[in-house]
């Protein structure tokens, strides 16, 4: 059977902060510093019994388990069944995979381009300047309660409604976003850490998905 580390293309782990490091040349490079895994394979998907292929990993420890969350971490030894987080990564063939394989960060390799998906920093009710960067009104003229209205938000006789989907005020933030090609710094697997370069979504300690990069940049 093929090790886990070298076929999965993903990892959970979480947002610890911001720092920056050194290059060889001296150059200072923000970096997000990822705790990533190790994952345990908690589950095996396959095209003949779930109809697609893809394994299930488990990162994070959990105080307690409910019973439907214990009966499905069943087959993992006793001491490792209390995991937080539970995510799918697509692969390629299911045979290659058992319950309890670990994967850790030295999947990946520095100056590989990785897709970090999280979620966002929820920022409340926001209005349409803040939210979609809208200029608001002229701030003269004799308007004094317009500066940072919406303005219009459709016509009269037609279409005679306001389109679904208009940007208007709302909550803002607190959405599934993902970063592309972010460059690797650095991969540690003796201390579970993960530095790429730049911003990645959410708030310290939310939860990562990193994957390996589908659209790399043409350099």
């Amino acid at each position: 059977m093929q090790s886990a580390y070298t076929m999965i293309d993903g990892i959970l782990g979480q947002k610890r902060g911001m720092t920056q490091v050194f290059d060889k040349s001296g150059e200072v490079i923000p970096v997000t510093v990822i705790e990533a895994g190790p994952c345990l394979i908690t589950q095996v998907k396959s095209a003949e019994k779930d109809g697609y292929v893809a394994v299930q990993l488990g990162f994070g420890a959990a105080k307690r388990l409910n019973k439907p969350m214990a009966g499905h971490l069943s087959k993992l030894p006793k001491e490792q069944r209390h995991l937080r987080y539970l995510r799918e990564v697509r692969v390629e063939k299911a045979a290659d995979y058992q319950v309890g394989q670990k994967v850790d960060v030295s999947i990946f390799k520095p100056g590989e381009l990785v897709d970090v998906t999280g979620i966002s920093k929820g920022k409340g009710f926001a209005g349409v300047v803040k939210r979609y960067h809208f200029a608001g009104g002229p701030r003269t003229h004799g308007q004094s309660d317009r500066l940072r209205a919406a303005g219009a938000i459709g016509s009269g006789t037609t279409p005679g409604r306001v389109y679904k989907g208009k940007h208007m005020a709302g909550r803002m933030g607190g959405e599934q976003v993902t970063t592309q090609n972010l460059t690797v710094i650095e991969a540690d697997p003796a201390r579970n850490l993960l530095l790429v370069k730049g911003t990645v979504p959410g708030a310290a300690n939310g939860l990562l998905l990193i994957k390996k990069a589908i659209k790399s940049k043409k350099k």
